[in-house]
């Protein structure tokens, strides 16, 4: 806990003093006519690029990552999913060469871990990097994802810091965080793609990902708290949810503000930005600055779009 405190310190600070940054080395992004205009995005400075202190809080930054899903986002490339809602072997192992994730939907499913285990169990390391929307971050829920072998967690509905830290508390080992020592076929998938001498335990916090979802107004409003949590990777607008929440229209400035907001939160942050719905991917001012989606074109059709 004192390691999480004094690093959750640290990131405030750093949050808190990028905006007195020196003005020459930045770029600004015009959401001129996008929001209602109360709401500016903040510049990115050249010394504080997006993920910086994802890639900070890896024991090994150079390190050759199997969750090449995280491997794109730490090199500022977007990634996109296929979804599976169901137990379907055929299915998983015949779609997941061709996307960069595998979005294994716990949340809104009957899917059970048991299913979700033999699925990834079928075709490891198949291409898609497989992470699971968990329906909360109780202890259980990671615990079992962690296990199975999941090299990501998505947590929905994360309204403030003591939630985030849920989310991260259960998907790394000691001594940054709280992962248990348990059974599981999760050493065993990965085990066979590690450099020679390295160990899954050794390996196994760099290559994790933790998402939280923000999906209410709460949860904009307490973004920066979120986003400054260590152990939280990406910050994920649950754009759907958030409008029904808010009441805005998804194509509404006000809407738009809120999304300006987290946006904001998560740069000073120096995590990476997401939107669930791939209506952000493109035709917008922060299209490129959004790098993970739920569903979304496959890797053989944007190289055939290219």
């Amino acid at each position: 806990m004192k390691t999480f405190r004094r690093m959750a310190c640290l990131s405030l600070t750093l949050a808190a003093t990028l905006s007195a940054a020196p003005s020459f080395a930045q770029e600004t992004i015009d959401v001129t006519g996008w929001g209602t205009g109360n709401v500016q995005a903040v510049p990115i400075h050249e010394g504080r690029p997006w993920g910086w202190a994802v890639k900070d809080f890896m024991d090994n930054p150079d390190r050759q990552l199997y969750n090449t899903a995280k491997a794109k986002l730490l090199a500022g490339e977007q990634i996109f999913s296929h979804s599976i809602s169901r137990f379907d072997i055929d299915a998983y192992c015949s779609e997941a060469p061709d996307y960069d994730y595998t979005w294994f939907e716990m949340q809104h499913s009957t899917l059970r871990y048991d299913q979700v285990a033999d699925m990834i169990a079928a075709c490891p390391n198949v291409g898609a990097t497989p992470i699971l929307r968990l329906p909360d971050a109780s202890e259980g829920a990671v615990q079992k994802a962690m296990d199975m072998g999941m090299l990501g967690i998505i947590i929905p509905t994360v309204n403030d810091a003591i939630q985030a830290r849920e989310a991260a508390r259960y998907a790394r080992y000691p001594p940054i965080a709280r992962r248990s020592a348990g059974g599981g076929q999760g050493p065993g998938l990965w085990t066979p793609f590690l450099p020679a001498g390295e160990t899954f335990r050794e390996s196994a916090n760099d290559n994790m990902l933790v998402v939280v979802m923000i999906e209410t107004v709460e949860g904009v409003n307490n973004a920066l708290e979120i986003a400054s949590v260590p152990g939280v990777d990406v910050v994920m607008l649950g754009n759907a949810d958030l409008s029904s929440f808010s009441g805005l229209a998804q194509d509404s400035p006000e809407y738009r503000d809120l999304q300006i907001k987290t946006r904001n939160a998560t740069y000073r942050a120096g995590k990476i930005w997401a939107n669930a719905s791939t209506r952000m991917a493109q035709g917008n001012p922060l299209a490129e600055e959004s790098l993970m989606y739920l569903l979304g074109p496959s890797i053989s059709e944007r190289a055939a779009n290219q």
